[in-house]
């Protein structure tokens, strides 16, 4: 593990593989309640063939935040994930995003395309507006009040139980108790990160958004998700200028957990060509 100063914030970092990839590095962004561990699943496959760089954002492992400061949101990231990126000092990247760091890593995109050759996003996390989607819904986020309501008993003491009315919201019942241990202590670890989420105010995404992405971008999706997360990852594909969609069989929002090689084969595919 290295760091580096970022924004005032010393940022834990993994650096896996070759340096002298015929491609940029590759810049993974995790999701809630995750952190560079979360990509473990990958670090086999990938890094045989690209320099893959993990970082952990603000306030997640290895730190223990006890949620109370107001420097945990969206801004924050996208900020700190664009200093990292200028701190690394290699040019541009390929910047890789899933679930919530999909949606950080979309909003890098927006704001500093001169730092990346490519955009890879996995499920982001996110709403949608009517300009991008006819059917988006409208008023606060089911979603959102999950979040509020997971982030209440974790902020009560009751870890467990938050993270199990979130990872059962998410992925439906009885999935937080179908996690294994390791995995399960990893969100324990990020457990208090869900209290900053719940003030995050993210904006959605519009046809305005998508249009705006220059780069080639791949779209990544786990074929039997349910809910918002495929609608949004469609309506974004659809209107993104120069993107590509696969759809990795047999998982849902893990998908790289739940098939690594096969996950592992589109990005390559789409990084390497």
């Amino acid at each position: 593990m290295q760091t580096l100063h970022v924004n005032g914030y010393d940022m834990a970092y993994l650096d896996i593989g070759s340096s002298v990839a015929q491609t940029p590095p590759l810049v993974c962004i995790h999701g809630s309640l995750c952190d560079f561990r979360i990509w473990s699943p990958v670090l086999g496959p990938l890094p045989r063939k690209l320099r893959v760089i993990a970082p952990s954002l603000r306030h997640f492992f290895p730190e223990h935040w006890d949620g109370r400061s107001d420097t945990y949101s969206i801004a924050q990231h996208v900020k700190d994930v664009i200093g990292f990126i200028e701190q690394l000092n290699v040019g541009p990247v390929d910047l890789m995003g899933h679930s919530r760091g999909g949606h950080i890593s979309f909003r890098v995109a927006q704001q500093r395309p001169d730092l990346l050759r490519r955009l890879v996003l996995a499920e982001p996390g996110g709403e949608v507006d009517t300009s991008l989607h006819p059917d988006a819904p409208t008023g606060p986020s089911p979603l959102a009040a999950r979040i509020a309501a997971s982030a209440e008993k974790i902020a009560a003491g009751d870890i467990d139980g938050g993270l199990m009315f979130f990872m059962d919201a998410l992925e439906g019942p009885g999935a937080w108790k179908r996690i294994p241990a390791t995995p399960k202590q990893l969100l324990r670890d990020n457990a208090m990160t869900l209290i900053g989420q719940t003030r995050d105010k993210r904006p959605p995404f519009s046809k305005a958004d998508a249009q705006s992405i220059k780069m080639p971008t791949l779209f990544i999706g786990g074929a039997n998700t349910k809910g918002m997360l495929p609608m949004v990852l469609h309506a974004l594909a659809a209107n993104v200028p120069d993107a590509r969609t696969v759809m990795i069989p047999n998982t849902t929002h893990p998908m790289f957990e739940q098939a690594p090689v096969a996950y592992c084969e589109a990005v390559l595919d789409f990084l390497m060509a």
